[in-house]
């Protein structure tokens, strides 16, 4: 099942997304997505009447306001091999956060600041955590899983060079991300997808990245086990779980967004995240 938060007019809410490209408006059963995987009200959802077109509406990031934006960094195998400083592979889990606001929606544009020319795409998978917890064993782990989206987690790659040891600058521009279209509920997938899920991201339709699950150093599972050892991870909250080797900064010379680009990141079994580039209106 596919559920979407968006915007119709001046109200914001949330539903199914059907076959049909129809929206079903569930927000009588809980006010928003979040909530509705917080209350657990996932399989028992029963819209209202209200029926729109998807062209209709705007679509915003499947949880528009989570806790908390955990992202995985280097965490393809061929991803580590393309920095070219002869590391090993690590031995645990790159860590870093988003905020909200760094991420809009499904065919909104990505916005490239005044401060940088250097906005660069990354394609991921993204965890929406149902069941919350800490400790959380990797055997158990899928269970804690609500469903899964996309997200470009747009660079600026200037600006995590910033400081040493740190990428936040880089990661947090407003709207320089996006999330979406939608959030396909957990009900859709089993282990053998989970552990073998592929993630293509094309610019101006050339493809870009491309890769499969099965190369990752840390999985979705121990990912979910790693973080719950400090985090309180609690039900809406979103994990990126890293991206494949490709991104702009990588060719020579660097091939960095420009307004009129159109990025699609492409996750098998999810959907298609696209958006185009803009400036900063200043």
């Amino acid at each position: 099942m596919r559920l979407a938060s968006y915007r119709h007019g001046q109200r914001e809410a949330w539903g199914i997304i059907t076959e049909d490209e129809k929206v079903l408006d569930c927000s009588a059963v809980a006010p928003t997505l979040k909530a509705a995987i917080e209350q657990n009200q996932l399989s028992n959802l029963t819209p209202s009447s209200t029926e729109l077109a998807l062209s209709e509406v705007t679509l915003l990031p499947p949880i528009p306001h989570p806790e908390k934006i955990i992202c995985i960094g280097v965490n393809y195998a061929n991803r580590n091999a393309e920095y070219r400083d002869n590391s090993n592979e690590a031995a645990y889990p790159s860590v870093f956060m988003r905020t909200p606001d760094s991420l809009t929606g499904h065919n909104n544009p990505l916005i490239r600041p005044p401060e940088s020319q250097q906005l660069d795409y990354e394609g991921e998978i993204v965890l929406v955590i149902g069941q919350g917890g800490r400790r959380i064993r990797q055997a158990d782990a899928y269970q804690h899983i609500a469903g899964l989206t996309i997200m470009n987690e747009g660079t600026l790659r200037d600006w995590v060079r910033h400081a040493k040891f740190n990428v936040t600058q880089g990661k947090n521009f407003v709207h320089s991300g996006s999330l979406g279209p939608w959030m396909v509920t957990a009900d859709q997938f089993n282990p053998q997808v989970y552990e073998n899920m592929t993630v293509t991201t094309r610019v101006n339709g050339e493809v870009r990245q491309q890769d499969t699950t099965a190369n990752m150093m840390f999985p979705f599972a121990y990912i979910i086990h790693y973080l719950s050892t400090f985090y309180l991870l609690k039900p809406g909250d979103i994990i990126a779980t890293g991206t494949p080797n490709g991104a702009g900064a990588r060719f020579n010379p660097p091939r960095y967004l420009v307004p009129g680009d159109i990025v699609e990141v492409e996750v098998a079994g999810v959907g298609i995240l696209r958006n185009g580039i803009a400036d900063e209106s200043i």
